[in-house]
C-alpha cells in the first residue's frame, strides 16, 4: 500500500505530502499517511495503560482512552470502541483480497489499523480497534 496516500485536502487537518513527511518520522508516514502497519508485539502501547488518553500521533485529535482499552493479546493496541463515535472514520477495505473495516482519524485521515467484530471477547461492544501503537501518543 506503500503508493496510497490517504486524507489530502478531505478533512479538517489537511497537509500536503510533504508537509506530513517533515512532521512524521519515516516510520510514521508510512503508518499513518501511507496505509502500513507496524510488527506486531514491537508497538509502545500493546501494554493495557491504567488511565489516559491516546491521541492520534499525527494531528493529536483524542481518539481512544485508556478505559475501552483491553489486552487482546494481538500484539497491538485493542480498544472496544473509541472515545467519541465522531472521532474515526471506518471505511472498508479490500486491500489484502479480504474484507476488513480501516480505521482512520476523523480529523486528519491518517490511517490507524483496522476493527475486527464477532471475535468473542468479552467486551461490551464485542469489537476489536486493533491500533498501530506508531499511529498513537498516550498522555495521562
Amino acid at each position: 500500500m506503500s503508493s496510497m496516500r490517504i486524507g489530502e485536502g478531505d478533512y479538517p487537518v489537511a497537509l500536503s505530502a510533504q508537509e506530513w513527511r517533515e512532521r512524521l518520522s519515516p516510520a510514521e508516514y508510512h503508518v499513518l499517511r501511507e496505509g502500513g502497519t507496524e510488527r506486531a508485539f514491537t508497538g509502545e502501547y500493546e501494554e493495557v495503560r491504567p488511565a489516559g488518553t491516546y491521541e492520534c500521533r499525527a494531528c493529536g485529535a483524542a481518539l481512544f482512552t485508556a478505559a475501552e482499552q483491553f489486552d487482546a493479546h494481538c500484539g497491538w493496541p485493542a480498544f472496544w470502541a473509541p472515545q467519541d463515535s465522531d472521532a474515526v472514520e471506518l471505511l472498508e477495505d479490500t486491500s489484502l483480497g479480504m474484507r476488513r473495516v480501516e480505521v482512520r482519524c476523523a480529523r486528519c485521515g491518517s490511517h490507524l489499523g483496522h476493527v475486527f467484530e464477532g471475535e468473542g471477547f468479552a467486551t461490551p461492544t464485542d469489537e476489536r480497534f486493533c491500533i498501530n501503537s506508531i499511529a498513537l501518543r498516550h498522555t495521562a
